[in-house]
């Protein structure tokens, strides 16, 4: 089993989208590459600096990260910066955040890939992950439990 974080905008929509596709097997909001430990909710919305991302944990030989990268790419808008739908702020920003040293080249090959389809610059982040807290538990599956949540990813 393999992780890897994925900031897509709001968290709530990224956690549902990543829970239906076969081969993820668990999956965690909170907040990644910040400058502060442990923030709250209301300290990110307050830019304090970290992504709103989703702790992806899935099984590379049922799906290898490349195939996640592209789903991953299909719901957001990678030349977007610091926002995804109707959300702004430097906590909406999009990124790929990793702990295994071996995934760069898979990410990078995946950016220059897609980057091949736009005439903009990407605004995906991608690093080491440098920090992830989990959100508050009234975030965790926010969606299954408020249906009709707002989303910037659509579901029909």
């Amino acid at each position: 089993m393999k992780t890897i974080y994925l900031a897509g905008g709001c968290f709530w929509g990224c956690q549902k989208y990543f829970d239906l596709i076969p081969g993820v097997l668990e999956t965690e909001v909170g907040y990644a590459n910040g400058p502060t430990e442990n923030p709250s909710y209301e300290q990110v919305k307050a830019h304090a600096g970290h992504a709103e991302t989703v702790r992806v944990l899935y099984d590379p030989a049922a799906l290898p990260l490349k195939e996640l990268l592209q789903k991953y790419f299909a719901v957001i808008d990678p030349t977007a910066v610091n926002h995804q739908g109707e959300d702004f702020g430097v906590q909406y920003r999009t990124g790929i955040y990793y702990t295994d040293p071996e995934d760069a080249p898979v990410i990078d090959a995946a950016l220059g890939e897609l980057a091949g389809n736009y005439s903009q610059p990407l605004a995906v982040e991608h690093a080491p992950l440098q920090n992830f807290y989990p959100a508050e538990e009234y975030h965790q599956k926010y969606l299954e439990k408020h249906p009709d949540g707002y989303c910037h990813i659509h579901f029909d």
